[in-house]
């Protein structure tokens, strides 16, 4: 698996409980702080889950 792979696959994950998003009904937005794309699934996003960017660390609600 080159990089690019492994990092793409790594992207498609809640990054709060970190579950598999593909196919689901989960938001993508670009982090406030640094604009990396992050994934959320619904389930965390009902719950108010916080969220930390995997690149700067930036957390949010």
């Amino acid at each position: 698996m080159s990089e690019s792979d492994s990092a793409s696959t790594q992207s498609r994950t809640c990054v709060s409980c970190g579950i598999d998003i593909s196919g689901t009904n989960a938001a993508a937005f670009a982090c406030p702080e640094c604009g990396t794309r992050i994934y959320r699934c619904s389930k965390c996003r009902k719950q108010s889950n916080l969220y930390e960017c995997p690149d700067c660390g930036f957390t949010g609600p």
